[in-house]
C-alpha cells in the first residue's frame, strides 16, 4: 500500500456554508506535512472526509490509493487522532486499546507495545476517564499507532502535553516520517511546525492557499532583507546604491537593505572603508509567513483595542 493521502477537488456544503471549495493536496511519504489555516478554513471537515466520517458533495479523498470505507482493517492503513476525548471513560487505557485491537485482528502484545511507546505503561490499568488532557492525548496517539500504519493523521497532537511531552511528540513524528510514513498534522502552533514539519499545506475558506516546503515558505517571507548597523549612513547608502541595492533608514544607526545578500554588503562596506558594527540577514518565522499568507482568509477576527 502506498503511504499517501490524496485529496482531490473536495467540495462540501453544510446548508448555506461552503466548507470545502475544491480542496486538493497530496501528503507524501517520508515527510511531516503541516495542515494549517484559520478557524473555519475547512481543516476538520477535510480530515473527516478522509476518514469517511463526512461525505463530500464532489471530489474524493484516498488513503494509499483507496477510499477509507473500502479498507477492511483501516487502523492498519491509517492511524488518526481527531478527538482525544472520544473514549469510554469507564474503560482502562489498556482495555480501550484492546477493544480497538480486537476489531482489527491485532494481538495483546501490540497493545502493550504502544502503551510503552507513548509512556502510559504504568497507567495502563487506570480508567481513562480520570486521565489528564495530556494523558488522553497520549492514549489517542497510542490508538493511532496501534495498527503500525503507513499513514498517520493527527489533529493538534501537542494539545495538553507538558514540555517533555512536546519534545517527545516532535521526535516521534520525525522518526515516523524517517521510516517512510506519510504524516499529516493539523496545528495552530506555528513554532512547533517550524521545528517539526518538512512541508506545509495552508488552507483558507475551503481551498488551498499554499502547498510548499517549510524552508521555501520562510525564505520567501524573509524577502531578502538585511539589517545594517552603521553610524555612517550617507557613505553606506551611497556605496549600496551604486551596487544596485535599496537602503532605508529605520533608526539612528540602522538601515534595512534589499537587493544584495549580506556577504556582498560586507564586502562593499569593507572595500569603501565604511564603518559598521553588524550585518544581519532577516529570517522570517513560520508564524510571520503564515499570517501574511492567510491575512485575507481569516473569517473570525477579534476586535483590537
Amino acid at each position: 500500500m502506498r503511504a499517501t493521502i490524496e485529496v482531490s477537488g473536495l467540495r462540501k456544503r453544510f446548508g448555506q456554508i461552503l466548507a470545502l471549495d475544491g480542496m486538493s493536496f497530496t501528503v507524501q511519504p517520508g515527510q511531516v506535512t503541516g495542515f494549517v489555516g484559520p478557524n473555519g478554513a475547512g481543516k476538520s471537515t477535510t480530515m473527516r472526509v478522509i476518514l469517511g466520517l463526512d461525505a463530500a458533495d464532489e471530489g474524493h479523498a484516498l488513503v494509499g490509493g483507496l477510499p477509507y470505507p473500502s479498507l477492511r482493517t483501516p487502523l492498519r492503513h491509517i492511524g488518526a487522532l481527531l478527538d482525544a476525548a472520544a473514549l469510554q471513560p469507564g474503560r482502562s487505557a489498556r482495555d480501550h486499546l484492546l477493544w480497538l485491537a480486537h476489531s482489527q485482528g491485532l494481538g495483546v502484545r501490540r497493545v502493550d507495545e504502544v502503551l510503552e511507546q507513548v509512556g502510559l505503561a504504568s497507567a495502563a490499568r487506570r480508567r481513562a476517564g480520570g486521565f489528564s488532557l495530556g494523558m488522553r492525548q497520549r492514549l489517542g496517539i497510542a490508538a493511532a499507532l496501534l495498527g503500525d500504519p503507513p499513514v498517520l493523521m493527527l489533529d493538534e497532537p501537542v494539545n495538553g502535553l507538558d514540555p517533555e511531552g512536546v519534545v517527545w511528540i516532535r521526535g516521534l513524528l520525525r522518526s515516523l516520517a524517517a521510516e517512510g510514513r506519510a504524516v499529516l498534522i493539523s496545528s495552530h502552533l506555528m513554532s512547533e511546525l517550524q521545528d517539526t514539519a518538512d512541508h506545509l499545506v495552508v488552507v483558507g475558506r475551503g481551498r488551498v492557499i499554499a502547498d510548499t516546503g517549510v524552508a521555501d515558505l520562510i525564505a520567501a517571507a524573509s524577502d531578502g532583507r538585511v539589517t545594517l548597523h552603521t553610524t555612517a549612513h550617507e557613505p553606506a547608502m551611497s556605496a549600496l546604491a551604486h551596487a544596485g541595492a535599496t537602503a532605508t533608514v529605520t533608526g539612528r544607526d540602522t538601515l534595512v537593505v534589499t537587493g544584495l545578500p549580506g556577504e556582498r554588503i560586507v564586502a562593499l562596506l569593507n572595500a569603501g572603508a565604511v564603518p559598521f558594527s553588524e550585518v544581519a540577514t532577516h529570517r522570517a518565522t513560520l508564524e510571520e509567513a503564515y499570517l501574511e499568507l492567510t491575512r485575507n482568509a481569516v473569517e473570525f477576527r477579534g476586535a483590537t483595542r
